[in-house]
């Protein structure tokens, strides 16, 4: 393999991996960690990274400028790729297919974090049966303001209704505010079985912690921690095991043991802690593999909870409407109670102002942070829940959008939507455009 300037060549498992521009910064803001220290990073936890990616289709978040910098997301592999890399051909629920990279190896590894990966997205698949999961993934998603030990009894209340259930869960920080528990599932069912089982486990879960848990897929509809079900539909990745995230001190989402869960600290795992912890202790899921569990106590829940009358819940929006799925709206938007049945009880509108939208979530919660300066008295009335940050996914990247729920504020105090500050959603283009395009059809 020839050698770019300013590339060095690793020779990984008998085969060359070229690392580009090795002493550029992945890190900066708060700590300095270059490109190839990542990839040394990874290397020193391959054993365990792998374990969550192996014979895995994978979609590739790249960072190509760094951490601080937007990522974007690609589903198909490089047309300039190694001949040792394998592929796969994925269909996705829109009718159209990809090839996409399976890592199998510790040179597969380096070299996709090369291309800018500073976190691992694999499919809950297998690269040999890509219809049938044998991963079902609880991600625990915190609305803001909610402590991390609320986080923490949520994920015990998980563990305590998977042992009920007959299933393992194996916990690890998501790196980020929340927590994963993953299971290791027979390659039995379908994504949207798998994903009615992860309805009903986030609706068991709600009952058994009301006031922690919530299943409701509207953000404004929320509480306390999130049981996001909706990350077991088909198309749908989230970080794996000793991925590092993309904030400020590089943390890394760490497989724990369920001891290890009522005292834990997101905060002591970052790329300069876990490869001491690895070395030490090992991977905590080695065993994950050993065990595989079956759906089918949690779809006889999911058929309990159908007889009683309680319907689908939302999919993500690029779905199709499925079959028995409610309303696919948000509360705040929802229809003229005339056209409610009378079964159905009627949602109440919430008022809603954005304040923020920006492709950067520093500067999108500075706009918060204007708004409240600028809004104090009405600041001081609003819940930890009435601040909706919601992660948005465009076309191929994510971008930050802020809300504010005015419901606590009586309805003559409440200010009225303004310009967001600042207001730089990238899919408003592209969303105008078809627009156009559909009048003018």
């Amino acid at each position: 393999m020839a050698k770019e300037s300013g590339s060095k060549i690793l020779s990984i498992d008998g085969q060359e991996v070229q690392i580009t521009n090795p002493e550029k910064l992945y890190f900066s803001s708060q700590i300095k960690v270059t490109k190839l220290e990542l990839v040394q990073y990874y290397l020193s936890v391959a054993p365990g990274a792998l374990a969550g990616i192996q014979d895995r289709p994978i979609v590739l978040k790249r960072f190509v400028n760094g951490a601080e910098a937007e990522a974007f997301y690609q589903k198909r592999a490089p047309e300039k790729r190694p001949a040792w890399v394998r592929t796969v051909t994925l269909s996705f629920p829109s009718g159209r297919t990809a090839e996409e990279i399976v890592v199998d190896d510790t040179a597969g590894l380096a070299w996709i974090v090369n291309l800018g990966c500073i976190e691992l997205h694999p499919h809950p698949v297998r690269s040999s049966d890509l219809d049938h999961p044998d991963e079902l993934r609880i991600d625990l998603d915190p609305i803001p303001g909610v402590s991390w030990d609320d986080v923490r009894r949520v994920a015990l209340e998980v563990q305590g209704f998977l042992d009920e259930v007959g299933l393992r869960g194996w916990p690890k920080t998501s790196g980020s505010r929340g927590m994963h528990v993953n299971v290791r599932i027979e390659p039995h069912w379908t994504f949207t079985q798998v994903r009615r089982a992860a309805v009903a486990l986030s609706r068991a879960v709600e009952r058994r912690a009301p006031t922690l848990a919530s299943s409701k897929w509207w953000k404004e509809e929320r509480h306390g921690v999130f049981l996001d079900y909706n990350q077991n539909a088909k198309d749908r990745t989230t970080c794996s095991a000793y991925s590092v995230r993309p904030l400020p001190d590089a943390r890394v989402s760490t497989p724990l043991d369920w001891e290890e869960v009522p005292d834990c600290n997101p905060a002591d795992f970052t790329i300069f802690t876990v490869p001491e912890r690895f070395a030490k202790i090992g991977n905590p899921h080695a065993e994950m593999d050993a065990s595989p569990g079956s759906l089918e106590k949690l779809l006889e829940l999911a058929d309990k909870d159908e007889a009683a009358g309680i319907a689908d819940a939302p999919w993500p929006p690029h779905f199709r409407k499925m079959e028995g799925e409610a309303a696919r709206v948000m509360p705040s938007r929802a229809k003229s109670a005339a056209k409610k049945t009378a079964i159905k009880k009627p949602r109440v509108k919430m008022p809603l102002i954005t304040v923020a939208n920006s492709p950067d979530k520093a500067a999108a919660l500075a706009g918060l942070e204007r708004w409240k300066a600028k809004h104090v008295d009405i600041a001081g009335l609003l819940a930890v829940d009435d601040v909706l940050v919601d992660s948005m996914r465009g076309r191929s990247s994510t971008w930050t959008r802020v809300r504010i729920n005015l419901r606590h504020v009586p309805e003559e105090q409440r200010p009225s939507q303004e310009t967001p500050k600042p207001d730089d959603d990238p899919t408003r283009e592209w969303r105008e455009r078809w627009k156009k395009k559909k009048a003018n059809e």
